[in-house]
């Protein structure tokens, strides 16, 4: 048993490994977590308290991060660790690697905008946030992204329409201070 964990994961590391290697037409669809998503909105939506929406969005985080197969999942993990890591030119080249191989997976191209929104390349950023929102609509961390970087863009009419949308999904997002009183999303004729 043991041996056969270790050819996997060789196999899997020499897929991997090799350039050009993954196809587009070998990555399996992404599985369809539209309703699962929907239903932990309704819950975020209804949470009491901040504690209880974090969990709620965290699990929300669990759905978008599972990718297709195996290939994709341990790409996407080494980018997200080289991005936490700040090597965000090697995570952007394994983003790049995920959204060749899964064309029609939206946090691929989340993901690869967060590196590029980090990066301060928001032009970048915003075509892959639009990406990832056409594959799924819902994604409410793709939104308050799309938000953040169309503020770096300074699109600030733009910004704040797209955050009210995520608020509407998940009125704990973090961003939520953005449209407070004094904030720099504070809708026009409320400041003092």
């Amino acid at each position: 048993m043991r041996q056969h964990w270790r050819m996997r994961h060789l196999a899997l590391a020499c897929f991997l490994l090799a350039p050009g290697a993954a196809l587009a037409s070998d990555c399996p669809t992404a599985p369809d977590h539209s309703e699962r998503i929907a239903h932990l909105i309704e819950d975020i939506r209804a949470a009491p308290n901040e504690m209880q929406a974090r969990t709620i969005s965290n699990r929300m985080w669990e759905i978008w991060a599972d990718a297709p197969d195996e290939a994709a999942q341990a790409i996407l993990d080494n980018g997200m660790s080289r991005r936490r890591a700040w090597d965000l030119l090697g995570a952007l080249s394994e983003f790049d690697r995920l959204v060749a191989y899964c064309p029609d997976y939206a946090e691929g191209y989340n993901q690869r905008a967060f590196a590029n929104f980090l990066r301060q390349d928001f032009a970048a950023a915003l075509i892959d946030l639009d990406r990832a929102l056409a594959l799924s609509p819902n994604h409410v961390a793709a939104m308050s992204g799309r938000a953040l970087t169309l503020m770096g863009l300074g699109r600030i009419d733009e910004a704040r329409s797209v955050l009210n949308q995520a608020l509407e999904l998940n009125p704990w997002l973090p961003e939520r201070g953005l449209v407070a009183p004094g904030g720099p999303l504070e809708p026009k004729g409320k400041d003092i």
